[in-house]
């Protein structure tokens, strides 16, 4: 590859500090800032019951956090988180500072994760996407490439993979465009606790103060930044790291806090700037403010303190001296920028600059860009509901004041290695997903599990005349290609071994039943939880929303029969939702149906379906067999859950393990 280099300037945005309003709803509004509820509410955040923190954080659930994480089993608590960085219109400017930005923005979105070694636990990915080929670009790649390398290996960190797009360049008609030259970094690495994973949403609590911690030790600096863009402007000069072995201390001083339970929220500074990222850590809250004050930062440009995107965290603590302490030691800088207050605004004070923001107000703002775009998948009626709506619907917990979490009051063994003599079965499909966290679910609960897939029964080596309590998981099977669970629903009703089994499983007086999500429209499909009703038995009909549906709403449990639930009357929980086609179809009146669980709001998307009488499970006159939509099996641990209320976090298990408890009481006393 030849190439000569290419030279570009860009110049700096003109501002003015008392359109500081407009600046931030401009900012607010861009595609890379704004809300991307349009994109995490259609896709599966739960499934396996193993991850342990996906996009969406808070009462008010929005997606915000920083990184991912996965529990590597059930048991424990050790993990793997993921996150990323890119920062294309950084490489604009300096192609150089756009590959130690990158990198600094993944590594800044990870921190908040206790990791197993700190910084060396990080492994990196670098996807390299550039428009080669056209002058000056191989130039600037070989620099990117280089900054990166030698970034990465002054950090002690590695690249072991990534992958190249080096043509990117599109033309039309006589007009050749480029894309901007970026990596995309992914970096991934051990959690040794996944409940100490710190989150973006602030803490209201008295006598708290947010830490601004600089990464980059380099002044502050608009190239690259959201708030340019806004203006039609690059920059004329790039945020950068100067010093990589301070951005290493700076990164384990946060993993000693964070290990050390230290930190109440924490979120990185980039897209938008600290403006940005204060605002967010407000957003998913129902209450509560910040007043912040500037003077301690020694930069006159208030401008630049706001939206520069250096690397950087701000960090919400209590024990104020002891964390100036860890920070010291470290030999890290900090300032005290900003204070929980009791109103619901947004204080931005310096010198003799003061302004008053409203955090609601703002948040629509930020809200706004996702409804435009969620018009277009969702349809005009449910995207207004969601926007009119998402706000007014915060997630609500009541758990009866006996429970206490603990395993060993639910009579919970996860060292169990004895059979008990209860036997339940997984009964799956080909596409099922969701049977590795039911087993464990019961597994704990005190059963003995064993396996049972269609073509056992089909084949008639399975009969489940063995089996107690026989639970029909979630997932797509047959890829629903003739609709959800219908082709399963076939695979009983045109086989005569697999019809005779079931059948005889539910003329036992002793057994129980769970269908969940997948499940619960098979059986809805056989009407098999009223068969007494024939076609005003509940259908399960498309969403609404005509999509798939991924959420963490909350439901209450109304006073009921049924086997498992009885004990959970009167509760509110969250749980999570993933389906498309969940929508009960109730064409009787609600008193002639069960009705176990219902979700705590009517309109969508608190009920994420639009199911009649927002029902969210319905169980048959005897109690004995349960169909649900959402899945309480991906729920049973608090890290589990996209939230738990604060008070409550340390507890073992949550209030969802005890219906599977009461399933193991009620068929112990029938042996």
């Amino acid at each position: 590859m030849e190439d000569n280099t290419i030279e570009e300037e860009y110049t700096a945005p003109v501002y003015d500090p008392e359109q500081l309003g407009t600046y931030i709803e401009n900012v607010l509004k861009l595609e890379a800032v704004a809300c991307k509820d349009w994109l995490t509410n259609k896709v599966d955040r739960s499934v396996t019951g193993k991850i342990a923190r996906q996009q969406c954080q808070g009462e008010i659930q929005l997606p915000l956090s920083d990184c991912g994480a996965i529990a590597l089993d059930y048991r424990g608590y050790a993990g793997m988180a993921t996150s990323l960085g890119h920062a294309p219109q950084v490489a604009m400017i300096d192609p150089a500072a756009g590959s130690v930005m990158a990198i600094a923005e993944a590594l800044t979105n990870i921190v908040f994760a206790p990791l197993a070694e700190g910084l060396q636990s990080v492994s990196l990915s670098a996807n390299w996407m550039w428009p080669c080929r056209n002058p000056g670009e191989d130039a600037r790649l070989y620099k990117a490439v280089e900054a990166c390398s030698d970034f990465a290996c002054d950090l002690g960190i590695n690249i072991p993979t990534g992958k190249d797009s080096l043509s990117m360049t599109q033309k039309y008609g006589d007009e050749k465009v480029y894309s901007p030259g970026t990596v995309i970094i992914s970096a991934a690495a051990e959690v040794k606790n996944i409940r100490r994973i710190v989150s973006p949403v602030l803490a209201y609590i008295k006598g708290t103060y947010l830490y601004y911690i600089d990464f980059s030790y380099d002044t502050f600096k608009l190239g690259g930044s959201a708030f340019a863009q806004t203006m039609s402007k690059m920059g004329d000069e790039a945020p950068m790291v100067t010093d990589a072995e301070y951005f290493k201390n700076a990164f384990a001083a946060i993993q000693e806090l964070t290990s050390r339970g230290l930190i109440l929220a924490g979120h990185d500074i980039s897209a938008g700037g600290m403006m940005t990222t204060m605002l967010e850590m407000c957003f998913a809250n129902p209450q509560g403010g910040l007043e912040a004050h500037f003077d301690k930062i020694r930069h006159a440009d208030l401008i630049k303190i706001l939206f520069s995107e250096n690397p950087g965290v701000l960090v919400q603590v209590k024990h104020h001296r002891l964390v100036e302490k860890i920070l010291d030691d470290y030999g890290v800088g900090f300032a005290i920028v900003a204070r929980p207050i009791e109103e619901r605004r947004l204080i931005i004070a310096k010198d003799e600059f003061r302004q008053v923001f409203e955090i609601d107000q703002l948040r629509d703002v930020w809200y706004n860009s996702s409804y435009l775009l969620d018009r277009k998948q969702s349809g005009e009626t449910c995207a207004t509901q969601r926007f009119n709506n998402y706000k007014h619907q915060p997630l609500q917990f009541d758990f009866n004041p006996s429970f206490t979490g603990r395993m060993e009051e639910l009579g919970l063994n996860p060292d169990r290695k004895e059979r008990t003599g209860l036997t339940a079965a997984i009964i799956r499909e080909k596409g099922t997903n969701g049977e590795r966290e039911m087993a464990y679910a019961l597994y704990l609960a005190g059963f003995d599990v064993k396996d049972v897939h269609m073509t056992d029964l089909t084949s008639g080596r399975e009969k489940l005349d063995d089996v107690q309590f026989a639970v029909f998981c979630g997932g797509f099977s047959n890829s629903d290609v003739l609709g959800s669970a219908k082709g399963w629903a076939g695979g009983f009703r045109y086989n005569e071994k697999a019809k005779s089994a079931l059948e005889n499983f539910y003329a036992r007086e002793e057994t129980l039943s769970l269908g969940i999500c997948n499940g619960c429209q098979l059986l809805m499909e056989l009407g098999m939880i009223y068969p007494e009703m024939g076609e005003s038995h509940p259908k399960m009909e498309h969403n609404l929303s005509h999509k798939f549906e991924s959420a963490f709403v909350s439901v209450e449990i109304p006073k009921n029969e049924s086997v498992m639930f009885k004990s959970l009357e009167g509760t509110k929980m969250g749980i999570w939702v993933a389906h498309g086609e969940g929508r009960f179809a109730l064409p009787e009146s609600e008193s002639a149906y069960s009705v176990v669980a219902k979700y705590l709001y009517d309109e969508y998307p608190g009920n994420p379906n639009g199911s009649d009488y927002a029902t969210a499970a319905v169980c048959s006159r005897d109690g004995r067999h349960l169909a649900m939509m959402p899945h309480l099996e991906r729920t049973i641990f608090p890290w589990q859950n996209a939230y738990y209320p604060f008070g409550y976090r340390k507890h073992d298990v949550t209030p969802w393990m005890e219906a599977f408890a009461n399933a193991r009481e009620w068929l112990n006393k029938k042996r």
